[in-house]
């Protein structure tokens, strides 16, 4: 289940809830009560292949591509 971090526009506290989808955008009240809370936009981090080869060589651009003399 997806995790959705808000803030409390009452008491500044963050904190996050576990909720499906489909609830995303639902009103959430603050652990200390509050029910103006507005919901955080947040980062997503994909994991992946690495940028670089193996081995480290950049091979693109005009001194990694050897043109430079």
């Amino acid at each position: 289940m997806p995790r959705y971090e808000y803030r409390c526009r009452t008491c500044g506290d963050t904190f996050e809830l576990s909720r499906p989808m489909a609830e995303s955008a639902a009103p959430a009240q603050c652990p200390a009560g509050h029910g103006d809370t507005v919901k955080l936009l947040s980062a997503v981090s994909v994991g992946g292949a690495a940028a670089t080869p193996p081995g480290g060589g950049g091979g693109g651009g005009c001194c990694g591509g050897g043109c430079c003399g």
